[in-house]
């Protein structure tokens, strides 16, 4: 279980080195908020376990990055706003950050740049100079590569978060998904990701693939 303490520690530490020089209120009240939101009932994989998984893969994969504090917070708001059953998430998880972060002293470039790199996780498709677009989408895609309990446990919690719909039209929408990622020429851009990641990921891919069409 991610401790709610560390983590309002964390978000801390990368909103403080986001804003630099600029002054701010204090971070504590911007980190129950996002806390309060990533433990949401409606959440059973989107949740502050895989928040902190997400954050510990940045801290791996930082020496790519070229501003790491900024893919930190985007980290943070990439799924602070999530309704299983809506499209426009990551556009309102990119407005919050907007908004939140203007308000907590970070200059307005790092805040664009945050809001750029949540919206970039609709697609994970970052160019091929976005090292903070690389590192971020690699973090969250890193349950990809998982061991296969912990790769199973990610499906059940993703089924669970769409228990409204029906199975036939899950098991189709979902292979759809995994098809379209298997197509890609690369799951992961970063060195490490497509080193460390990438093979493991593929094969669970498949395999949940040919589960789903049996």
């Amino acid at each position: 279980m991610a401790d709610p303490d560390v983590l309002r520690a964390r978000f801390a530490r990368a909103l403080e080195a986001a804003r630099g020089l600029t002054e701010g209120p204090d971070p504590t009240p911007y980190a129950d908020n996002l806390l309060t939101r990533w433990q949401e009932p409606q959440r059973h994989y989107h949740t502050l376990a895989h928040l902190a998984a997400v954050l510990d893969h940045v801290d791996t994969l930082e020496r790519y990055a070229t501003d790491a504090d900024t893919v930190r917070l985007a980290a943070w708001f990439h799924d602070a706003v999530y309704l299983p059953d809506r499209s426009e998430n990551e556009e309102r998880s990119a407005r919050l950050a907007e908004l939140a972060l203007a308000e907590a002293g970070v200059p307005e470039e790092r805040t664009a740049e945050v809001a750029r790199l949540v919206r970039l996780t609709v697609t994970h498709d970052p160019g091929e100079d976005d090292f903070d677009g690389q590192v971020l989408c690699d973090a969250d895609l890193a349950v990809l590569a998982a061991p296969p309990s912990a790769y199973a446990a990610y499906t059940a919690a993703v089924r669970e978060e769409y228990h409204f719909v029906p199975n036939d039209a899950f098991r189709a929408g979902r292979s759809e998904i995994l098809r379209q990622l298997l197509g890609l020429p690369r799951l992961f851009r970063t060195p490490y990701g497509e080193r460390h990641w990438e093979a493991t990921a593929r094969y669970n891919l498949r395999a949940e693939l040919e589960m789903l069409s049996t």
